[in-house]
């Protein structure tokens, strides 16, 4: 399911001396390894006998797809790919095939793929240049829904793939036993968003501008023939949430008349809407169990994520047991069963694996993630706080404080933007955050205003002042560190990954007094450019993007102006840049040109460029090495040493 909250999701990216004494147990200090010897665990689908959870590890140091024994917990590896990551998308139901996604070195075009219990594997979606995407399995199980951009790179079209080669609905064979059928051609503009469970319904997005979002009804039969389901005056923003189980109410997320998301219900057959549920933050997630015996509820509660689970049946709420502090994600459950699978992650702790029996209220932990040589007491908790920017608006921010840090030990710090526009720093465990932590580093994680996840005003109070008023939110972070005792003043530096990237080049081009040095990670650092080449399956989100960022044909002058390529002859303070070479987000010309222009300029600057990464790090070896690189780069230029 998809709320479609933010259209313009750009550029967000998966980031993650005397030194700081830690606890007594502690010992030396830990490398970026260590913090990457974590094993990362995501999606769950129970196995049809209920022996196993199939899931997604980087255990072999890649991304694979593995059976997780629930009698032991011992992983068996299904995909061995030691170069492109595999996600995993779920067992079929009823058998043992597995259904993952993949793509090629980090370009983002991603395939299905379908493996055989016999270890066979056979690529669903083949051709070249092209995007598929999984919307879903049907309420019979007997097929599933997948998005492909191959008739046309800039419109998602909907195919219903059949498992057996006699099966319904017209098609050609694309892989042994599989037949698919063209069930919705996209008319063009739309994102095709959730899919009836019998497939006689598609749900679709249009999105207007960034704050004006429409949701339609299509009959897959009679294509043609579009609902328009949420006609309003004004801007508001709506998503999709789900369809009922039995496929006659859509779910669907709206902000009219509110802050904040809440879900409503709209009847496909008296075409009659109805409030559901509501929150006072935002409802980023409605969706049903596939049998639809639960129905889960997700809301964004101060960068805490609170989840809710209720039997459809009756409405009750499910009790569940008392799990250890963090945010539960990645729910899912067994069909038929009152078992649920989720993860449980806090910022000391890495996501770990349970299983729950919601009928006897207990819970099982398949996993320990951590890293056995590092005491989740070496690490650092997070402390949610708020501090007034330049002009007296309250920014939320995670502060990490190191231990042994005092008045007496003041240490260096880093201000960490998050990527986006648009995105959101949550509560979690960050293994870059922690290593910088765990070598004496305070770091600030800023929610610049524009940041998702508190309220439609203060997300759009950054509209096209890219580079300015998000800046200055993120200059008066350094002036907030500079107010507590602990923290050296004198020392800090400013670091991001995508968008993130962008406002450490703003902040060393527009600032460039503000800040110590900066680590920007594959940014953009020429407005211009990146938004003539946006992918072309990004195009139903490109008016929501230049109603954001700006027109690069009307409003070029304004977004050159807030290019640090164009100001880069201003930057005095050392530069790190760091970037994927098949990046089709954030080309790699755009890091090659500002480390040439601040080399220029007699400024020191370093430059870390991995061949085999696209817009995120997926290959641990590559994540260490780049952590690697933050904290030698900060120590070079910061001092890696407490007063």
């Amino acid at each position: 399911m998809q709320t479609h909250r933010l259209a313009a999701v750009l550029l967000l990216s998966p980031l993650a001396a005397c030194l700081v004494p830690g606890t007594a147990s502690s010992g030396a200090r830990h490398d970026a390894a260590a913090f990457y010897a974590t094993t990362s665990y995501q999606g769950a689908s129970f196995s049809p006998d209920g022996s196993s959870l199939l899931v997604t590890s980087d255990a072999s140091g890649v991304f694979n797809a593995y059976a997780l024994s629930l009698a032991d917990g011992s992983l068996t590896p299904l995909t061995d790919s030691s170069q492109d990551a595999c996600f995993t998308l779920g067992y079929f139901p009823g058998d043992e095939r597995v259904l993952y996604t993949a793509d090629q070195g980090g370009n983002e075009l991603n395939h299905l793929y379908v493996r055989l219990p016999d270890g066979t594997v056979h690529d669903l979606t083949p051709g070249a240049n092209l995007k598929a995407m999984f919307l879903g399995w049907s309420g019979d199980g007997a097929s599933f829904f997948a998005l492909s951009n191959e008739r046309e790179p800039q419109a998602f079209d909907l195919y219903r793939y059949h498992f057996t080669a006699a099966g319904a609905g017209k098609g050609s064979e694309v892989a042994p036993g599989f037949r698919r059928e063209l069930l919705f051609q996209n008319p063009g503009g739309y994102d095709l968003a959730e899919v009836s469970p019998d497939g006689a319904h598609v749900a679709l997005v249009k999105n207007v501008s960034n704050d004006d979002t429409d949701v339609y009804l299509a009959r897959t039969a009679r294509p043609g023939d579009l609902v328009h389901v949420t006609p309003h005056h004004g801007r508001v923003q709506h998503g999709v949430a789900d369809f009922s189980p039995d496929g006659r109410t859509l779910y669907y997320t709206t902000n009219e008349g509110s802050e904040f998301d809440s879900v409503w219900s709209y009847d496909l057959v008296r075409r009659t809407h109805a409030p559901v549920f509501a929150a006072d933050w935002d409802v980023t997630g409605y969706s049903f169990s596939q049998d639809g015996r639960y129905l889960t509820t997700t809301v964004n509660a101060d960068a805490r994520t609170i989840v809710r689970v209720f039997e459809v049946a009756g409405g009750r709420e499910v009790i569940l047991p008392r799990l250890p502090a963090g945010d539960i994600t990645g729910v899912s459950f067994e069909p038929g069963k009152a078992r649920m699978a989720c993860y449980v992650n806090g910022d000391r702790s890495p996501s770990n694996l349970y299983v729950v029996d919601l009928e006897q209220g207990k819970h099982e932990r398949l996993t320990d993630a951590l890293n056995p040589a590092i005491d989740e007491d070496e690490l650092v908790e997070a402390e949610v706080v708020r501090y007034p920017s330049f002009d007296g608006l309250a920014i939320p921010a995670l502060l990490f404080r190191p231990q042994g840090s005092s008045s007496s030990q003041r240490a260096p710090a880093v201000v960490y933007v998050h990527g986006g526009p648009g995105g959101q720093t949550r509560r979690g465990y960050n293994p870059v955050i922690q290593h910088l932590t765990h070598h004496g580093y305070a770091v600030l994680a800023v929610n610049n205003r524009g940041s998702s996840g508190y309220g439609k005003t203060f997300f759009h109070l950054d509209d096209r002042k890219h580079g300015d008023v998000d800046l200055k939110d993120s200059v008066w972070g350094r002036r907030y560190l500079e107010s507590l005792e602990w923290v050296d003043g004198a020392r800090v530096a400013i670091m991001g990954g995508s968008y993130g990237g962008y406002m450490v080049c703003a902040a060393l081009a527009f600032e460039p007094e503000a800040f110590d040095a900066g680590v920007d990670i594959f940014g953009v650092t020429n407005w211009i450019r990146t938004l003539e080449s946006i992918p072309p399956w990004w195009a139903e989100f490109r008016d929501s993007l230049y109603a954001e960022l700006g027109d690069p044909a009307l409003d070029r002058a304004r977004l050159e102006a807030r290019s640090p390529l164009v100001h880069a002859k201003n930057i005095v303070k050392p530069l790190l840049v760091v970037q994927g070479a098949n990046d089709p987000r954030v080309l790699e010309v755009e890091s090659q040109e500002i480390v040439a222009a601040v080399k220029a300029n007699g400024v020191p600057c370093e430059y870390l460029l991995f061949p085999d990464e696209g817009h995120g790090f997926r290959k641990k070896e590559n994540r260490i090495t780049a952590s690697e690189a933050y904290k030698a780069f900060l120590d070079a230029h910061l001092g890696g040493r407490l007063d």
